[in-house]
């Protein structure tokens, strides 16, 4: 047993070694945990930011004063104010996004029960603040004039005061550097592990390491350990460095705890990444695969889309994969500050799924190599 875990030792030191001298894949894993991680961060934030804005104002009254005033910073722009015959030279020029126009008689109409029309003007040519400001604009607008009703007819108001635990101010860049991290920890694993084992099998190391004294699960366990490491220390590195310091993304959980948790869950994806190694004859096969595998994993377990909202068949089969545990388990460490009393069933199931896969490549790896000899 001593030489076991010698000789799987010393096989780690090599297979860091060489990675480290492949420069093109040592690259990658630093820009996976760093610049990848800061640039998804701000390409997930599809929230409102700085929109400029604009009023006409032909009512000059009490509650249209309280209407543009409500618009405010981060998500507007200080709301200007334009004649009507300025609004086309604006939107065409691009200074503002919207123009809101409150007519005449705006406030008067209202406490007599009228419907007036307040026209919004958009320039629809940025699609996506177009989009969401409207519904942004139509809410806030709403709720000002129900908050003035309730005002003049000297009605209780009701204030309904919504409280986020996590993300108050459901910024997207909180959420999409994490599970960005999450993202990368697991299609990273898998490509190493599965690259590692391609590698010897291309160069004909992998002949060279059956003639001496090894056993099959010593060879395995050394690209596996040497992935883990890697692929820890860069997960290590984008939350405490990148999303903590330069992105300023609070971590309502235990780092510590979600480390350990994704030993196992390396350990698990590692498996899989040896398992694809042996089942290919060559790199460019194993790439395609890779591609297979990996897109239905990070798409259906959870990260990108909500689990529960996938047909209940396709539920069940994506609890066999170790990506939907970690995915719940992560969300519930990082997002929610759970402890081990929570996630210790996720974290179950990632530990027997990666023991399964684990066997399930020594076999094929052993006989792979007798179909070779």
């Amino acid at each position: 047993m001593r030489d076991f875990w010698l000789h799987t030792y010393k096989l780690t030191l090599k297979e860091l070694l060489t990675l480290y001298r492949d420069k093109m894949m040592f690259f990658f894993i630093i820009h996976s945990f760093s610049l990848a991680i800061y640039i998804a961060a701000g390409a997930a934030s599809m929230e409102l930011r700085k929109v400029p804005i604009a009023f006409v104002d032909e009512d000059r009254s009490i509650l249209s004063e309280r209407i543009i005033g409500s618009f405010y910073e981060p998500r507007f722009m200080s709301p200007e104010r334009i004649g009507f015959n300025e609004i086309d030279k604006h939107l065409d020029s691009g200074r503002y996004t919207f123009v809101v126009v409150l007519p005449a008689n705006l406030e008067k109409d209202i406490l007599r029960a009228k419907v007036p029309k307040i026209q919004l003007n958009i320039d629809a040519t940025r699609m996506s603040q177009a989009g969401i400001g409207a519904g942004y604009i139509s809410q806030i607008v709403s709720q000002e004039i129900a908050a003035y009703l309730q005002i003049q007819e000297s009605m209780p108001q009701i204030n309904l005061i919504a409280s986020y635990k996590y993300n108050p101010n459901l910024e997207g860049s909180w959420f999409g550097s994490i599970n960005e991290v999450i993202s990368n920890l697991m299609m990273l694993s898998i490509l190493l592990a599965g690259a590692a084992l391609m590698r010897e099998r291309e160069h004909g190391t992998i002949e060279h390491l059956l003639v001496m004294p090894l056993r099959s699960a010593e060879i395995l366990l050394a690209k596996i350990f040497a992935t883990i490491l890697v692929i820890l220390v860069g997960v290590a590195f984008a939350l405490l460095v990148v999303v903590e310091i330069f992105l300023d993304v609070p971590l309502a959980g235990s780092v510590p705890l979600f480390l350990a948790c994704s030993v196992f869950m390396l350990f698990a994806t590692s498996s899989i990444g040896i398992f694809m190694g042996t089942v290919t004859s060559s790199m460019p096969q194993f790439g395609m695969v890779l591609i297979l595998v990996v897109l239905p994993l990070m798409l259906l377990s959870g990260g990108v889309t909500p689990y529960e909202s996938m047909p209940l068949l396709l539920q069940y089969l994506m609890y066999l994969s170790p990506t939907t545990h970690f995915i719940e388990l992560s969300q519930a460490i990082l997002f929610r500050g759970a402890g081990l009393e929570v996630v210790w069933k996720s974290l179950g199931a990632i530990i027997s799924i990666g023991v399964f896969f684990f066997a399930f490549a020594l076999g094929t790896f052993k006989k792979s190599i007798e179909a070779q000899n």
